[in-house]
């Protein structure tokens, strides 16, 4: 697609003293135009959906077709994420509610600002509930649009997600979420579950577990948008369908052949994951154009 208009700006807003960075794209305008702020997955995924085990820019496209459309956006790298990186923050202090708390602090920076007509919170996987629980926190904000969100409380569908791959440990990992919840953390944790159970990011993972994302979203008032993939080999139609149940106010689209990544990919797990590492490819047809149709939509 020829850019005929490339404004991308760096910006950055201070939370409990830690400075996050983010880029800001904008149309070239000579009124306001709506603003989307994109809330990144879960895990070290950067603000352009990129992490240490693929890159597919897929918020970067979405950015720049938006950017097309005439709408701005902000994307950026949640704390301890990309270049917000910061030596003061430990993971063992780490909480879902600074996700919430950070995306608060982006539509506050800008909710004023005179270029805007209004706010809209895109959040991706994980994210979807950071953006839920954001639009919750601010009257400005005036649509959400969930793409890939689970609707399930995150320590459910993490057990569904590993029974995939480790079914043997379902049963243990069960009884350590169970205890996560109640508020008591596990020091010996078997070597093989460190990654997703280490003891310094089990205060975060406590923390996730309390909200479920059906809940929340149904105390959304605004107008939401759902979009999921029928090949996202991480979170099922399923998913989108409860939160689209759970919400009178939303709107859902199933996406045939698009992924977690929102980019068109088999069932089979391994060429799925190939995906994640592609970023020539282009994002899922229908994806975008349903974005920019909801965003300019009279609420």
């Amino acid at each position: 697609m020829h850019r005929a208009i490339d404004q991308s700006l760096e910006v950055q807003t201070m939370t409990d003293s830690i400075t996050l960075y983010g880029t800001m794209t904008l149309p070239q305008a000579t009124k306001k135009v709506p603003l989307c702020i994109i809330i990144a997955g879960s895990g070290p995924t950067d603000r352009n959906c990129n992490n240490p085990f693929g890159k597919s820019n897929a918020y970067k496209m979405i950015a720049e077709e938006l950017m097309d459309n005439g709408i701005a956006t902000i994307r950026y790298d949640k704390r301890m994420i990309g270049e917000s990186v910061d030596v003061a923050i430990q993971e063992k202090d780490l909480r879902f509610d600074h996700m919430v708390d950070d995306a608060s602090n982006w539509v506050k920076l800008f909710e004023n600002d005179p270029r805007f007509s209004s706010i809209t919170i895109m959040g991706h996987s994980e994210g979807s509930l950071i953006g839920i629980l954001t639009a919750q926190r601010n009257s400005s904000v005036t649509k959400f649009v969930s793409l890939a969100g689970p609707a399930q409380a995150a320590d459910v569908l993490l057990l569904e997600q590993i029974g995939k791959q480790l079914p043997f440990a379902v049963p243990n990992i069960k009884k350590i979420f169970e205890k996560l919840k109640q508020g008591e953390f596990i020091e010996e944790i078997d070597p093989t579950l460190m990654s997703i159970l280490r003891p310094s990011v089990q205060a975060y993972m406590a923390s996730w577990f309390q909200y479920t994302p059906t809940t929340e979203i149904a105390k959304l008032k605004i107008p939401s948008l759902i979009i999921q993939g029928t090949t996202d080999i991480q979170v099922e139609t399923s998913e989108a369908e409860l939160l689209h149940e759970a919400s009178p106010n939303s709107e859902l689209l199933i996406i045939p052949q698009s992924n977690h990544i929102l980019k068109d990919a088999p069932e089979d797990r391994i060429e799925n994951i190939k995906t994640y590492s592609d970023p020539s490819l282009p994002l899922s047809d229908g994806v975008v154009d349903a974005i920019i149709n909801f965003v300019f939509q009279k609420s």
